[in-house]
């Protein structure tokens, strides 16, 4: 299916692309005539459900493919040159000149042993006939318009010293550093926050303006579509099923598939009037019409004993001179943070990259050591439980749905391996108990026998809940579970997490930078900033009186999904952002919690905040 575009010489023009993969001696083809232009500053968007070939056509153009595995048939014409047609050595000149890819998964797209301002440099020098010191202001220039904070002593920082959501500014400031022609951005803004993410798609429409770059927006956040497409391309199992200006998407899809997926946008205010998290209706498909969820019990626990308490819990980590080793700062990760959990509830965790939720996440699990404070879990102090018995109380779902999956692994043992180290199945028994869970998560059984490389990102977040759950465990961290998700398939994943908080009583301390999802699986919700939690309270005071100043700013930046609505949000809030390093000797100032309402606090900060 081709998209007829009216620009008499689009940027991009592509013709009946087809790309296929061999597996077992057979050629599979997995997109099938693909067809669709983009001209001079417009922006159009691919969206589908993860597997449905959107990142595979982008791959395909940028000739990212393995080619010993691989066949593209087709053309794709930019600027009348066919990049399907070209060999490595001129495609290296158009990659990250011409055109730039932003990568889907930031944590494995950085070279990790090359310093992220080399990286950012390294595209530039590659490009353009100038000296490195230039290249390092043009870089340091860059990763400030990202809103790296304190960008002129971190340039010299590995990637993973950086938060999922800084490694992905990382990403966008590479793609953007020589200003392309055309900009392939895929899932660019999936591990940002709603602050960041605006300040982000600002910063790609201002760059729009000022040189007409061509932008594909791979996505499947539809707020983020109907915020910045000109044009949307709707993708199924490998075809374009449907095309047209996003307000005609929006307003009068064509197919049923569209409208499922319309209708599973999260949308905040949904729950206005709702005292309890409630699952998503469910779009039907076959009959076209949403099946709504049916009255869901109070699966929250009142009162002690708790499943989880947190008091005073803080992370710092040492900054050491490069010459002689010698801690000359900290990066207060986590300071003072206090809450508890109740059997049956959901306490949510928001606030932008780098605030300290991950770290939260992995001091509550044990993961990391904690410098200061207590966390009791299920009435016994975490240290004192040991590591097998552990297992059982808490699990934890990774921010990064690929770099916490074994490669080596098949992904049913990679599901089955805690029981397998704990001696708790026969093999017949794990085979069953990973085909059960493959298909509550909404994956097919005989998929246990593939390798993480053969699933798409969301997919691979299923693997990571289904793995989760193996243990029965009393709590779970989840990091970021659903952001890899396609919008149809983040309902499900939340409507299960749903259904078996009610099943088994689980407790979840959900972290999530998506507030219409937090919204929607919410008890209580704090709000984090560097290292702090500013508010915290019951979700319904939280979203409908927000007290502090930030967590007005993080949901006045939610996208709405609604592209006759794009301008309503306005520019995105920039002020500097201020950097968690401190002196080695610095101690954090008393706080004072201000009770706004009954489990409603607000963190007494004045304008310190800013």
């Amino acid at each position: 299916m081709t998209v007829t575009q009216s620009a008499e010489h689009p940027l991009l023009q592509v013709q009946g692309l087809t790309v296929g993969f061999r597996r077992g001696g057979q050629w599979n083809d997995v997109i099938r005539d693909v067809g669709f232009s983009v001209s001079r500053g417009e922006t159009l968007a691919i969206v589908g459900e993860s597997g449905s070939g959107k990142s595979v056509t982008s791959m395909a153009l940028m000739q990212l493919l393995p080619r010993d595995n691989s066949r593209i048939s087709g053309r794709a014409l930019f600027r009348g040159i066919d990049l399907l047609q070209l060999d490595e050595r001129q495609m290296e000149r158009i990659r990250g000149d011409r055109i730039s890819m932003i990568f889907q998964e930031p944590m494995t797209s950085l070279n990790p042993v090359m310093t992220i301002g080399a990286q950012i440099a390294e595209s530039i020098l590659t490009h353009r006939r100038i000296g490195k010191a230039e290249a390092r202001a043009e870089a340091l220039a860059m990763m400030d318009r990202v809103r790296i904070p304190s960008a002129k002593s971190r340039y010299d920082d590995f990637p993973h010293q950086f938060s999922g959501g800084m490694r992905q500014r990382v990403m966008i400031a590479a793609a953007l550093a020589c200003q392309p022609d055309l900009l392939i951005a895929d899932e660019p803004t999936t591990a940002l926050d709603v602050t960041i993410q605006a300040q982000v798609l600002d910063l790609i429409k201002e760059l729009q303006a000022e040189s007409g770059m061509g932008v594909i927006f791979i996505t499947h956040d539809m707020g983020v579509v109907a915020e910045v497409s000109d044009r949307t391309l709707v993708m199924y199992h490998g075809d374009v099923i449907e095309s047209g200006t996003t307000e005609q998407i929006f307003r009068h899809p064509a197919k049923a598939y569209t409208s499922a997926l319309l209708s599973a946008v999260p949308r905040l205010g949904s729950m206005t009037g709702n005292a309890m998290p409630t699952p998503y209706p469910v779009f039907d498909i076959a009959s076209g019409k949403l099946r709504e969820p049916g009255p869901r019990p109070n699966t929250l626990r009142e009162g002690p004993p708790y499943l989880l308490q947190v008091s005073d819990l803080s992370k710092r980590f040492a900054i050491q001179s490069k010459l002689l080793k010698r801690t000359i700062a900290r990066v207060h990760a986590v300071e003072g943070v206090s809450f508890t959990l109740r059997q049956g509830e959901t306490l949510s965790i928001v606030g932008e990259s780098g605030c300290g939720k991950s770290t939260t996440g992995k001091l509550i699990t044990g993961l990391h050591d904690r410098d200061e404070g207590r966390v009791v879990l299920a009435g016994r102090e975490l240290g004192a439980i040991p590591a097998v018995e552990r297992a059982h109380d808490i699990q934890m779902i990774f921010q990064d749905p690929y770099a916490s999956l074994n490669p080596r692994l098949r992904i049913g043992e990679a599901i089955t391996e805690p029981l397998r180290i704990h001696g708790k199945a026969s093999a017949t028994e794990q085979r069953e108990i990973a085909a059960s869970l493959l298909t509550r998560v909404g994956l097919q059984p005989e998929m246990a026998g593939r390798y993480p490389h053969e699933f798409s990102g969301g997919q691979r977040q299923r693997i990571c809940v289904a793995r989760a759950l193996v243990m029965k465990p009393k709590v779970i961290v989840a990091d970021e579970a659903v952001s890899a998700l396609d919008v149809t398939m983040k309902t499900q994943v939340v409507n299960l997490m749903m259904d078996l908080q009610q099943e088994m009583g689980l407790g979840f301390v959900f972290i999530s930078h998506d507030m219409a999802v937090v919204e929607r699986i919410s008890h209580r919700i704090a709000v984090m900033y560097l290292g702090e939690i500013v508010e915290i309270g019951p979700r319904a005071a939280i979203f409908e009186n927000p007290r502090h100043p930030y967590t007005r700013r993080l949901l006045g930046a939610v996208p709405v999904p609604d592209p006759a609505r794009r301008h309503q949000r306005g520019a995105a809030v920039v002020t500097e952002l201020r950097s968690p390093v401190r002196p080695p000797d610095y101690r954090r100032p008393a706080r004072r919690y201000l009770e706004i309402s009954d489990d409603h606090f607000v963190l007494d900060s004045g304008e310190d905040w800013q």
